[in-house]
């Protein structure tokens, strides 16, 4: 596994072309809705997805429209478009956080697309008490920020330098929250080098391995499952994600 903020190439221009598969991996989802609906149900709890960069709330529509039909409480980030940590924003994730355990009277869980993730992954340490479990979908926490194709975009939309990543969110990105914490990635994700996106082996921490695209991650059929997966884990008995039988056919070995 890489060590914090490590220096990975970016993604290839190949890679980075076949992003386009992300339209077919929306078509793929809606034709297997009847099959993932038989994947295990929610007991009722609270679910907030956070977006990614320059995404807004429509982009993970279809994933909290499933996740509620599955028997989650689900919600956006409700601030537009994610165009960074600008003023407010960090605030603003923080109290809506708050808001949604105090309402509920239980712990939220947390889904992050891309930028997203890191940001699901520091409100788990700010407010470890609130959260369940985190997942990230394509989010490079483990390495330097021009480990993706993105960084120019990022400082375009923030106004911020990717190289000071660490003054937006705080040292130490790449260690786990001290919540149960899964990190789905792809290894030809275009945007994201995948050797960024992948979580420190621990008791608390996994990551599983679809095969797809970084922009289809958020309703990639298999990545959807292992978030619905996830999510139906009983508070306090977190299990690891196991591979066994079908599985094995579906999501590769991530330590391969």
């Amino acid at each position: 596994m890489p060590a914090a903020s490590q220096t990975i190439p970016p993604p290839s221009k190949a890679l980075l072309l076949l992003e386009g598969r992300a339209i077919h991996e929306l078509g793929a989802f809606l034709t297997s809705l009847p099959l993932l609906s038989l994947a295990r149900r929610g007991d009722g709890h609270s679910v907030l997805i956070l977006p990614g960069l320059v995404a807004s709330d429509v982009s993970t529509r279809p994933l909290r429209t499933f996740l509620s039909k599955q028997g989650y409480v689900v919600s956006g980030w409700g601030q537009g478009r994610n165009y960074g940590l600008r003023d407010g924003v960090a605030d603003g994730m923080i109290r809506l956080l708050g808001d949604m355990a105090q309402r509920s009277g239980r712990k939220v869980s947390l889904i992050g697309w891309s930028l997203g993730g890191l940001y699901a992954r520091q409100l788990a340490k700010l407010r470890p008490d609130d959260v369940r479990v985190v997942v990230t979908l394509g989010s490079p926490f483990a390495a330097h920020p021009r480990s993706t194709n993105a960084w120019r975009v990022y400082e375009l939309a923030s106004g911020r330098r990717a190289d000071d990543r660490e003054a937006d969110f705080g040292a130490g990105l790449a260690e786990p929250p001290p919540v149960p914490t899964t990190a789905i990635f792809s290894r030809s994700d275009g945007v994201c080098a995948w050797r960024g996106c992948v979580e420190r082996p621990s008791a608390l921490t996994e990551n599983i391995e679809v095969q797809g695209s970084h922009f289809g991650l958020g309703h990639h059929p298999a990545a959807v499952y292992a978030v619905v997966d996830r999510l139906a884990e009983p508070e306090g008995q977190w299990m690891k994600f196991h591979r066994n039988g079908w599985r094995a056919l579906v999501y590769p070995d991530p330590a391969r």
